[in-house]
């Protein structure tokens, strides 16, 4: 019993030092990890500091305040695109910034696009997405560079917290070669790579025609890394995986 009982003695101590050692290590571990953590969020805002301090020194043209050239949110959007590359953030950032004053996209609203917006042809869906996932819809190609503009802002600004990324739905039943406007297609696929990068999730082309093939694949080389994001998917896709019964947008719906 003696020698029963020291075993188990011994087993017992065995056990409780390598619990000391797991949980040791474990705490080792979550210290690095939140050491980790405070230390990138330190680089992340220094760059973010460098890029601000250059905009100011060498691009004073530019406008200032939200989405201006001292909006740091901003500037991190841009930093992480570029994988945290300043020289590549600044050149992708200066043009963004550029082209916003020009394009006056602070002053859009829902009057200055109210004609273009009343065709129906584009609209931003009520409803998130099931991933949680602002939803622009489009009906027919945008003739209305402004309009699309306009929709994508009205997108985002619908983000919630946590979501960083839109959803954008091409309906292309109606699609024939009257409507083939591939300067569009372009235009919205620059947009989003050069003014709004990595906001677009995933795009749905939705029952494309056979004649839609040949012109997606001449498309295709021109919008870039955006064109692994586009699914080919049919109706009943979008209303099973997409959205739920209550969520669904009024042209998907049977």
């Amino acid at each position: 019993m003696s020698i029963r009982l020291s075993s188990t003695l011994f087993a017992a101590s065995i056990s409780f030092k390598n619990s000391k050692s797991f949980y040791s290590d474990r705490s080792r571990s979550c210290r690095f990890s939140v050491r980790s953590c405070v230390s990138d969020s330190l680089n992340a805002n220094k760059l973010v500091l460098e890029v601000k301090e250059r905009l100011a020194k060498d691009c004073t043209s530019l406008p200032i305040g939200k989405n201006g050239r001292d909006d740091e949110e901003m500037i991190l959007w841009f930093l992480k695109d570029r994988r945290f590359s300043v020289d590549e953030a600044i050149g992708k950032l200066t043009k963004a910034i550029k082209w916003r004053h020009e394009f006056k996209v602070n002053e859009l609203s829902e009057d200055s696009v109210k004609a273009a917006a009343e065709t129906g042809k584009a609209y931003v869906h009520g409803f998130l997405d099931v991933k949680g996932r602002p939803v622009v819809i489009l009906l027919d190609p945008i003739e209305d560079e402004k309009l699309c503009v306009f929709l994508l802002e009205k997108a985002l600004s619908k983000l919630p917290a946590g979501q960083h990324k839109i959803l954008g739905i091409f309906d292309l039943r109606g699609f024939g070669s009257q409507n083939a406007d591939l300067k569009f297609l372009t235009f919205l696929f620059d947009v989003f790579y050069y003014y709004y990068p990595s906001r677009l999730d995933e795009v749905l082309f939705v029952d494309a025609p056979f004649i839609f093939q040949p012109i997606w694949q001449f498309t295709k080389p021109l919008v870039k890394s955006y064109a692994s994001l586009v699914k080919f998917c049919s109706v009943e896709t979008v209303r099973k995986e997409y959205f739920t019964e209550e969520t669904i947008p009024s042209n998907f719906r049977s």
